[in-house]
C-alpha cells in the first residue's frame, strides 16, 4: 500500500485544467489540446485535469475516462499530471483511478466522499482501499465546503505513516491547517496551497505547491509568486505580486465572501470566461452555471489587463453557430 514512495508529486504550480465543452454541452475534444498547451507555455509545474475547474462533478464516469485519456494525449508527458478521480462509492473511485493509472496519470487527486456524509473512519477506509488498487501517489483534496468532510492534521498524519497519501491540496480558509501539516513531520508528505486566499501564507511557511484558481487562470502571475516565495525567498518582491494579483483573487472566489448586494458571479462562470479572454476557447461552463454576463465581463478583463495580460474583444464577426468571433491577435501577453 507504500504509494506515497512511488514517484514524487511536483512541487510549485499545478493548474487544474477546464473541460471544453461545445453549446450543446458535449465535449469539444478539439480545444483539449490548445488549453493545455496554453497552460504549459504559462510555466506550469504539473496540470490537474478533472479537478473543480474541470467540472467532473457534472461528468458521469464514461465521460470523465474520456476527458483524462484526451488530455494525457495532450500533455504527452510535458508535464506531470495528476488527475482527479473522485465518486462519492468507493467502487466507482477505484474504478476512475485504475483507468487513470493505466491512461498513464503520474498521481491522482482524489476529493472525500461527497454529499453521503460518511464517518471519518469510512473517509479513512475510502482512501486505504483505492491505495491498495493502484500504484501512484494519492493526494487528498481537502475540501470541506464541497463535501462536509474534515478530516483533522492528526488523521491525515495517520494516512501518511501508512503509506496512503503522498499529499495534501489544502483548501482550507484558515492558514494554520497548512502550517500543522508543514510542522508534523513528515518526510514523505507533498502540502499543496488548495485555495487562493491562503496561497501567500502558505508557501511562506514552506509548502510545496499551489493549486487553485490563480494557478489555473493565470498560470504565469502564480510561478512568479511561487519563485519569489518558495525559490528566492524574497518576501519583499513577492508582496508586491500578492497586491497585484489580490484583486483576481477576491473577485474569483466572491462567491464564498459575498457583500451586501446583488448575487456574485459564479467562480467557474469566471474562470472559463477568463481563460476565454486570454488563451485558446474553452468554452462556457455545464448548466446550472451560466455564462458570465456583460458587466462582470468587463470588470475581469480589466483585472486580467492590470496584471499583463492582453485581452481578446469580440470583432463583431460571428461563426455558423452565431457565436462571437474573438479577436485572435489578443492570444499574445505581454509581461508584467
Amino acid at each position: 500500500m507504500n504509494n506515497a514512495a512511488r514517484k514524487p508529486l511536483p512541487h510549485g504550480v499545478v493548474a487544474s485544467s477546464v473541460t471544453p465543452f461545445r453549446k450543446d454541452g458535449s465535449l469539444d475534444f478539439p480545444a483539449f489540446k490548445p488549453h493545455l498547451d496554453w497552460l504549459i507555455s504559462e510555466g506550469v509545474a504539473g496540470i490537474s485535469p478533472l479537478g473543480s475547474s474541470g467540472e467532473f462533478f457534472a461528468l458521469e464516469s464514461d465521460d470523465r475516462k474520456k476527458v483524462v485519456e484526451a488530455q494525457l494525449e495532450a500533455i504527452d508527458g510535458r508535464v506531470p499530471t495528476m488527475v482527479g478521480s473522485h465518486h462519492y462509492s468507493t467502487r466507482i473511485a477505484i474504478d476512475l483511478s485504475k483507468h487513470a493509472e493505466k491512461a498513464g496519470a503520474d498521481a491522482l487527486l482524489i476529493v472525500p466522499p461527497y454529499y453521503g456524509l460518511p464517518t471519518v473512519a469510512g473517509v479513512m477506509d475510502h482512501y486505504r482501499r483505492i491505495a491498495e488498487a493502484v500504484s501512484i501517489p494519492i493526494v487528498f483534496y481537502h475540501n470541506h465546503t464541497g463535501t462536509n468532510v474534515d478530516l483533522s492534521t492528526e488523521d491525515l498524519t495517520k494516512l501518511f505513516q501508512e503509506g496512503v497519501l503522498a499529499g495534501v491540496k489544502m483548501s482550507n480558509m484558515q492558514p494554520d491547517r497548512v502550517v500543522g501539516l508543514l510542522q508534523a513531520g513528515l518526510s514523505n508528505a507533498t502540502i499543496y496551497a488548495g485555495i487562493d486566499y491562503i496561497a501567500f501564507e502558505s508557501l511562506a511557511h514552506g509548502a510545496h505547491g499551489w493549486i487553485s484558481a490563480l494557478p489555473s487562470l493565470t498560470p504565469r502571475i502564480a510561478v512568479e509568486m511561487y519563485k519569489s516565495l518558495a525559490v528566492d525567498g524574497d518576501l519583499a518582491t513577492a508582496r508586491k505580486q500578492w497586491a497585484k494579483a489580490a484583486p483576481l483573487m477576491r473577485f474569483v472566489f466572491q462567491f464564498w465572501t459575498p457583500a451586501s448586494g446583488a448575487e456574485p458571479a459564479h467562480w467557474l462562470s469566471i474562470m472559463k470566461a477568463g481563460l476565454n479572454m486570454i488563451g485558446p476557447d474553452v468554452g462556457d461552463p455545464l448548466s446550472p452555471s451560466a455564462p458570465l454576463g456583460p458587466e462582470n465581463s468587463a470588470k475581469l478583463a480589466k483585472l486580467l489587463e492590470d496584471l499583463g495580460y492582453r485581452v481578446k474583444r469580440p470583432t463583431g464577426r460571428t461563426t455558423g453557430r452565431g457565436e462571437q468571433i474573438a479577436d485572435t491577435a489578443g492570444f499574445a501577453k505581454d509581461a508584467v
